[in-house]
């Protein structure tokens, strides 16, 4: 009988030891950047109701799961889900409807544009994004006359590329009801012998564009799905949207929770007074795909409209310095607001006077080391002895490297020799805490994040200009231009715990590449085609074969 007993237990033991867990998928056979503390390369991960069950060798993963669901990687190369830290999200979605003005070599060209444009859609304003002045034979601002002469009884309103400016018709003026004498705080209405240009910068472009019709939900919902479907094909599974209104952030909500929208969104509330009251006095609000938790502010314009606000003069404009756009007790108000209800500040901030007006102001409020992790939105140009302020205070500079690669060729005239090399300085602020989240701020430039992985590594442009390297000084290593898309872009949000990497617990938020972006020449970088993009184990995307 003691026998009988002892094989029973031993046959249970052997049973139960070789029980293995159901997974929902099994992927085997890749190579597999975890990207997580020890930065370890895996072949294989297991997949259970959206989540990482673990990541190892084939041995390890098939030696503890099964599945009826086995996927060959066949030697393909996975990264955690590619994440930008910086863009606007909607706002891409409905500038697909707008008349297309990037790369355009000169006035005439965008006339063209706009002829077409209209005639195929018949819109009640034109629209167009995308100019920008540095790319045409005469760097100059637009005059509104052309417009005029050739739509004189339409309001037109075009946005230049950093989305800091606006070029407009008279009709536009005259539905605003802008003149001369007009005056907006935070913004600039351009004169040219008392008369008006056309050209307005910041809260004065933003002005003017409050009388252009707003689109409805249903309109919004679909600008939302089409830059969702674009996001996916690009490997993007994750986004932070800088600056939201209460409707649009309660859209997004309702569309994820339906399933229809499943891109993960970190909503930037923007300045209102409806936002404060319906989410930041309420507390944090999160989801599974949302969360609101900061609020997004404006210290000053762009640097290639010369809003930008530096500490000295423009290097081509000797009487300009720029604009601040928040006063000190409107911004005071909001840190103070975001301290009491522990939600992150994050301030859009591109010259070296923004970026200390922002480092200043947030010190009051910090008062040392922290993990707030409150953000200055670009950091672009930073005087020398600001640098210390962002570790002194653990303040995070969110960046965008395709902003240096497209600023490079005129970015010296506006700053001079000496103070151009304290702009787009991402090692020099990375060494400040040890991590820095890249994005993109799309649409201003494009969608795709192996572009900004390419810039910030390689610092040149698509023609491998210039030769050296723009600054390269301040290029980042590949896995720190990795980390920067995944796991940092993740903990500027307060969401390394779920997402980032690929390890145990975390969503399975993953992207499946044709070649190695950590080992292919430089030139092939911007070249790699995403193959494969999932959500929680879903896929979302697979290219056409």
């Amino acid at each position: 009988m003691k026998k009988l007993i002892l094989i029973i237990i031993s046959i249970t033991f052997i049973m139960t030891s070789c029980t293995k867990e159901k997974a929902d998928f099994i992927y085997k056979s890749g190579i597999i950047y975890t990207v997580n503390n020890n930065f370890e390369i895996e072949e294989a991960f297991a997949v259970k109701n959206g989540k990482i069950l673990a990541t190892g060798s084939n041995k390890e993963i098939f030696g503890k799961f099964e599945s009826e669901n086995i996927i060959d990687l066949e030697g393909k190369f996975v990264y955690p889900g590619f994440n930008d830290a910086h863009c606007h999200f909607l706002g891409y979605g409905e500038s697909l409807i707008y008349a297309d003005l990037n790369e355009t070599k000169s006035v005439e060209e965008i006339i063209l544009i706009l002829k077409k444009h209209q005639k195929e859609n018949n819109n009640s304003w034109i629209l167009g994004r995308g100019w920008d002045q540095n790319d045409w034979a005469e760097k100059v601002f637009p005059d509104k006359e052309i417009l005029d002469k050739n739509f004189p009884n339409i309001p037109v309103v075009l946005t230049r590329n950093d989305g800091h400016a606006i070029w407009v018709n008279s009709k536009a003026i005259e539905i605003s009801g802008f003149n001369e004498k007009t005056k907006i705080s935070g913004g600039d209405i351009i004169l040219k012998n008392k008369i008006l240009t056309g050209i307005m910068l910041d809260k004065a472009a933003d002005s003017l564009k409050t009388f252009i019709p707003k689109p409805d939900n249903i309109q919004k919902r679909n600008f939302l799905l089409k830059a969702q479907s674009d996001c996916f094909k690009v490997g993007l599974t994750s986004v932070s949207d800088a600056g939201l209104e209460k409707s649009e952030i309660l859209l997004i909500d309702e569309l994820q929770k339906n399933n229809e929208l499943k891109m993960r969104i970190y909503a930037m509330l923007s300045p209102t007074y409806e936002n404060m009251e319906y989410f930041v006095k309420k507390g944090i609000y999160k989801t599974e795909k949302l969360n609101v938790r900061s609020i997004k502010l404006y210290a000053d314009g762009a640097l290639g409209s010369r809003g930008a606000a530096l500490l000295k003069p423009y290097s081509d404009d000797l009487k300009n310095s720029g604009i601040i756009t928040i006063s000190r007790n409107e911004f005071d108000k909001y840190c103070k607001l975001a301290i009491e209800n522990n939600y992150q500040i994050n301030t859009h901030a591109i010259g070296d006077s923004a970026n200390r007006y922002c480092l200043i102001t947030y010190s009051k409020f910090l008062k040392g080391k922290n993990d707030l992790r409150w953000r200055i939105e670009h950091a672009q140009v930073v005087n020398k002895n600001d640098f210390d302020l962002f570790g002194k205070y653990s303040i995070i500079p969110s960046v965008q490297p395709t902003h240096a690669t497209s600023d490079m060729y005129w970015a010296h005239n506006r700053l001079g020799n000496e103070r151009v090399k304290g702009a787009y300085a991402y090692k020099d602020l990375l060494n400040q805490n040890s991590w820095i989240p890249n994005g993109s701020d799309f649409p201003i430039e494009s969608i795709n994040p192996i572009f900004g992985f390419y810039a910030a590594v390689v610092r040149k442009d698509q023609n491998m200009f210039p030769e050296n390297g723009f600054q390269i000084e301040n290029a980042l290593s590949r896995e720190e231009a990795l980390k920067a898309m995944t796991i940092w872009a993740a903990k500027s949000t307060f969401d390394e715990n779920e997402k980032g990497s690929l390890e145990k617990g975390k969503y399975a938020d993953f992207v499946i590449l044709e070649k190695d972006i950590m080992k292919v020449p430089e030139t092939e970088i911007f070249k790699i085609k995403i193959i494969k993009t999932y959500i929680n184990g879903e896929k979302v995307y697979e290219a056409e074969k």
